[in-house]
Formats: structure tokens, sequence, C-alpha cells
């Protein structure tokens, strides 16, 4: 089969601790905008203005336990694209500086030899973000 059955991400929903705490790192640090949200859920929406990111709060946030990416099947890591180096430095001087993220893996080539450059942080929160230079093959 050859014609594709979906046309890229529609959105992410990621379940967070605190809402308030989500708001702040994604429309402060990362600039994006509160576009909506279902105060009874309770929910927001924030966006970029190329993706759509649903958070939700825990129902207990007290009791909820931490995803591990290596034990549980599931979100291993968003990964949020950058157009370039400058703007990766941009973003890693910006997000590392937050001082409840923990980096994970400060910014380098995704794989040995390769052009793309990345790094890997956890948000307020604790999920697993990346934040990626566009893939270069070859």
């Amino acid at each position: 089969m050859t014609d594709k059955l979906t046309r890229g991400v529609h959105h992410i929903g990621l379940t967070v601790p605190d809402l308030d705490q989500a708001r702040r790192f994604f429309c402060d640090v990362l600039g994006f905008d509160e576009v909506g949200g279902v105060p009874a859920y309770p929910s927001i929406f924030v966006s970029d203005g190329a993706v759509l990111i649903t958070l939700w709060r825990a129902a207990d946030p007290t009791t909820a336990r931490a995803f591990d990416r290596r034990a549980n099947i599931g979100l291993h890591h968003l990964s949020l694209a950058v157009t370039d180096d400058a703007a990766l430095e941009l973003a890693w001087d910006k997000v590392s500086a937050h001082p409840e993220v923990v980096v994970d893996v400060a910014p380098c080539a995704i794989r040995p030899g390769s052009a793309t450059r990345h790094f890997l942080i956890f948000i307020p929160g604790g999920i697993r973000i990346e934040f990626a230079t566009p893939f270069v093959t070859g």
C-alpha cells in the first residue's frame, strides 16, 4: 500500500502533575501560546504554531506514578524541532537555565558523525523532551 492513511501529528497529550507549572514552562520559557482547555477535565492546550500539545492534570498528582521510559510502554520522549544550530543554542540557554529542568543530555550530535544536533531534558513534572535540529541524511 503506497497511500498513507495519516498526515502527521494532530496533537500530543501529556499528563502532568501541575498544570500551572507546565503552562509556565511551555508558555513562559518556550514561548508557546495557550490556545484553549477544558477546566472541568482539567486541561490546557498550548501551541507553538506547528504542534498542539494537550496538558492534562493527573487525577491525583500525589499518588500518580512517574513514567519510567525504560520499564513502561508509552511515550519515551517528545522531540521538538528547532530550525538550526543557533536556535538549538538559544533553546539550550533558556531551557537549561530553568531551575526546575533536569538536563539528561547536553547539546551534541544525535549520533557520531551526524550533522543533526540535539539535547534532552526533563521538564518540571518529569516529562522527557528533546530539542533537535533538522534531520540530515547522507
